[in-house]
């Protein structure tokens, strides 16, 4: 009996297949087993050729060369991994070996990884598809259980097949011509592009935005505060203060009468379950996480801990299918600060409704959730425990109880003037006893019309007495600046960017701008092409970003593209539409914006040069805020000199607590604040050593009262105790 061949997408998947297979032998880049020998690939073996790969011409970047439209697109094995590639091929061409199970990630983009691999290769024996969403020894022997044919996805590797092939037509031919035209390391793609025009308009309203002051009114009644309300509008803000003045003073001294009270019963639904692009954001509004960390801290906890289902989903839903493993997933988490809530939901039946589980809603996996997989809360990195946190916790509250309350707002009228007051009275916590010990996300941004406060028992007809009256001051405030928290938001749902109503519905039904894959590297390859940087958890547009906007052709800079080439790329999945035909599209449309570009006759310019040389070929270098801090850069594209000028450092200023930059080379290293804080490396080093001794005796106290509050590790903790009684007693 012949041998079958599973390919995975990554070592660390293949070696787990490998165990749960059987497989115990290692050979050169697989495992052997009786049955199956398990290989792999490191992400992409295989890839588009490059341009130069077609004529010896595309070596050099010249504007009269474009557009590059070669006859038919070839693959070409990747330099870094043709090893791997030649042990994947050979391995393919054994005859004892007469099938494959393609076990690459269940998806489009996993679906083209193993078939580029294949079609390289030039497999032409059987091929099977493995298709799991969670990496556990039970997800990996179901999956083998119920293998389905290959061919049932042919359709979504050619669609794969176009979305690649057009990324290279449009992206390549845009960012040469853009370079050329403009004698600038410049570029632009379907993606990134619209990306960086939301942030570029962004700032625009920003600084265009003109500040208006306004007053709102208040009235203290000893007891509670009231607020004055427009009659017709509701609105509290007064934008002319002589008639804020007026309405105060026909009120002080006055009486309120009560003429309406009304109570509510009121719930607030649990949240939905999280999809990749949910938990980029919380990761970052909770601990400033960049989506590109979530996203790799998140691959982690599924394939090295095997912890959390598959990380990269669009989708916030379970499958019926599903519903029968939720006891063992809550088991699994029944540890530490999660123990008494999943307890408690394992003492109940657990019927979850349509709100987390609807087979419509979930396309190639469902949401991330815990798998059965018990958990070592010790085994974890510090950032795997936050990210491991924010699922378990949102998977406890998914299946927990709405939240509760009674809600009480109530009118009054004093001196022909309404005034308002609103109050709320829990009544039962349900999913927000989850994060009992954390500020809800939901209650963090507050509207500040509609405070609540404790009320007392009031009735219709009851007067108050007004203490006092008094104007509160404020000024509107301009649109925030994006966050990687808020631009993923937008990069998810950009349908109010886009005029056509038909596409914009498109882009809600598919991923939007980019995938839960990709999002994270869009926006990290704009801050690595300096078109964008950070000032705290705030994004800014640089020049060069602001001036690539006015350069890039129009139809580059609109989510509409990714709308349209997504409903045609749904379309040739199923089967409903010719992937020839939008190949052939593609190429003219890269032509035509070949054209537009070059004919432009917009001016570039280089803003932030510097005086100094660069080293490898004489021009005068950039300075750019990079990633890690302020840099140098040559603007040679071919030449790609860099120099690190400041370092963004972990050490804290002690004037105002801010991270610090580290300045200048050698002995001259320098600690520098933007408070004007400014201190020597060898200083900053004895400072250090002399708070050492008592930040380490701080650090103890913390840990040990931690532990208190949350015993994961008691034998440390007991440990540590241990020594710090025998050190006290020294």
């Amino acid at each position: 009996m012949g041998k079958t061949l599973v390919l995975a997408e990554k070592p660390s998947v293949g070696r787990e297949l490998a165990r749960v297979l059987g497989c115990g032998q290692n050979g050169p880049g697989c495992i052997i087993g009786p049955r199956y020998i398990v290989t792999w690939a490191l992400g992409h073996l295989v890839t588009l050729a490059d341009p130069e790969h077609y004529h010896e011409k595309y070596k050099t970047w010249r504007a009269e060369d474009l557009p590059m439209l070669p006859p038919k697109m070839e693959l070409v094995t990747i330099k870094e991994t043709a090893k791997q590639f030649h042990n994947v091929k050979a391995l393919m061409q054994r005859p004892d070996v007469d099938e494959l199970v393609l076990a690459t990630d269940a998806g489009r983009e996993g679906e083209l990884v193993g078939r580029w691999i294949m079609e390289k290769a030039n497999w032409r024996k059987p091929m099977k598809r493995l298709w799991i969403s969670s990496q556990t020894d039970k997800a990996v022997r179901e999956g083998f259980s119920k293998l389905r044919p290959g061919r049932e996805y042919d359709d979504l590797y050619y669609s794969a097949q176009c979305r690649a092939e057009a990324d290279w037509l449009v992206g390549l031919n845009v960012t040469r011509a853009l370079t050329c035209k403009y004698n600038a390391q410049l570029s632009a793609g379907r993606v990134q592009t619209p990306t960086l025009k939301m942030i570029v308009e962004r700032e625009k309203e920003i600084q265009e935005f003109v500040p208006v002051d306004f007053w709102k009114v208040e009235a203290q009644t000893g007891q509670f505060t009231l607020q004055w309300r427009d009659k017709k509008s509701g609105q509290t803000r007064i934008f002319v203060k002589t008639e804020a003045e007026k309405i105060a003073a026909k009120l002080r001294g006055g009486k309120a009468v009560i003429i309406e009270v009304k109570k509510e019963q009121k719930q607030e639904l649990p949240p939905l379950a999280y999809d990749l692009t949910e938990l980029q954001r919380d990761a970052n509004r909770k601990y400033g996480f960049s989506a590109k960390q979530t996203s790799t801290v998140m691959q982690k906890l599924y394939e090295t801990h095997k912890l959390l289902t598959y990380p990269r989903t669009d989708s916030r839903y379970l499958t019926t299918d599903i519903v029968p493993t939720l006891p063992e997933r809550l088991r699994s988490i029944t540890v530490g600060p999660y123990a008494e809530a999943a307890g408690n939901l394992l003492k109940k039946k657990i019927a979850p409704t349509s709100r987390l589980v609807d087979n419509n809603k979930v396309s190639d996996h469902h949401a991330i959730i815990p798998t059965e997989q018990p958990v070592n809360l010790n085994a974890l990195s510090v950032d795997e425990r936050k990210v491991y946190d924010l699922v378990v916790k949102r998977f406890l509250a998914v299946l927990s109880e709405p939240f509760c309350y009674q809600r009480t707002t109530l009118k009054a009228e004093a001196a022909g003037e309404i005034l308002a007051a609103s109050g709320k009275i829990i009544q039962s916590k349900g999913w927000k006893k989850v994060y009992e010990n954390e500020p809800a996300a939901s209650e963090a941004l507050v509207n500040d019309d509609e405070q609540d406060q404790s009320l007392p028992e009031l009735v219709k007809g009851q007067q108050i007495p007004l203490l006092s009256v008094k104007l509160a001051a404020g000024k509107t405030k301009p649109p925030a600046r994006y966050t990687e928290a808020t631009l993923l938001s937008a990069m998810e749902h950009p349908g109010k960017f886009i005029e056509s109503e038909a596409m914009r519905e498109i882009l809600e039904k598919t991923s939007g701008l980019g995938t839960p894959a990709t999002r994270a590297d869009i926006i990290e390859k704009l801050f690595a092409s300096f078109y964008i940087e950070r000032k705290g958890q705030e994004i800014l547009p640089t020049s060069k970003g602001i001036q690539l906007i006015n350069l890039v052709p129009d139809p580059l800079k609109s989510p509409e593209l990714t709308a349209k080439w997504e409903e045609r790329l749904a379309l040739i999945s199923k089967g409903k539409a010719d992937a020839a035909i939008f190949v052939k599209e593609m190429r003219n449309y890269a032509a035509g914006l070949v054209a537009t570009v070059v004919a432009s006759s917009s001016i570039f310019t280089h803003d932030n040069i510097t005086r100094t040389k660069c080293p490898e070929c004489g021009k005068n270098l950039l300075e750019v805020n990079g990633k890690k801090g302020k840099m140098l850069v040559c603007p040679d594209r071919g030449c790609g000199y860099r120099k690190g000028l400041a370092l963004i450092s972990n050490a804290r200023c002690p004037a105002c607590h801010k991270k610090m930059e580290l300045r200048g080379e050698g002995e001259r290293k320098l600690f520098v604040c933007s408070c004007g804080f400014r201190e020597k490396l060898d200083s900053f080093n004895k400072r250090r050593e002399n708070e050492k001794t008592n930040i380490n005796k701080r650090e103890v106290g913390q840990f040990l009262q931690k532990q208190k509050e949350e015993p994961i590790n008691s034998a440390l903790a007991e440990a540590l105790s241990k020594w710090k009684k025998g050190s006290s007693q020294e």
